[in-house]
């Protein structure tokens, strides 16, 4: 093999692994989060604390607007970003905070799996719909992140 063949089919190779359109993993996620909701906040106590293989910062919804502009779930729906821009809403959200903590990537793939993703997907949206009676139970603040009900 010669030279010019050779560092041709290097940079194919290198070409084929960098592409902009082949989907990677993120290497941080911003989770937008309604700060007025005490569900919200303790989840993001507790995600605080969680070991993550990822960086994950946490942005309130009125600096999520000015930051991303107009986003139709915002204040709704649980919103993550990825750092390429990627963008998961609701049930994918939360799988996608699962996926990021270090504990808890296992389970993302398993309740993301053929089994458990529509039973997933059926609690997420339950949480969701009944946030504000489930805050009630978390109207206290947690300074540790341990907290007690």
């Amino acid at each position: 093999m010669n030279a010019t063949v050779w560092m041709e089919d290097v940079e194919a190779r290198v070409q084929a692994r960098v592409a902009p359109d082949v989907a990677r993993s993120p290497r941080a996620l911003t989770v937008l989060y309604d700060p007025q909701c005490a569900l919200c906040r303790r989840c993001r106590t507790w995600m605080q604390h969680q070991p993550s293989y990822v960086p994950i910062v946490f942005v309130a919804c009125a600096e999520a607007r000015a930051r991303y502009g107009d986003i139709p779930w915002l204040g709704d729906e649980l919103i993550v970003v990825g750092d390429g821009g990627e963008v998961w809403v609701g049930p994918a959200a939360f799988l996608t905070c699962l996926w990021g903590l270090s504990d808890w990537r296992e389970w993302s793939y398993r309740l993301a799996g053929p089994a458990f993703a529509p039973l997933a997907k059926r609690f997420f949206r339950f949480l969701s719909s009944h946030r504000s009676g489930i805050a009630r139970l978390f109207e206290h603040e947690c300074e540790d992140g341990a907290c007690r009900v």
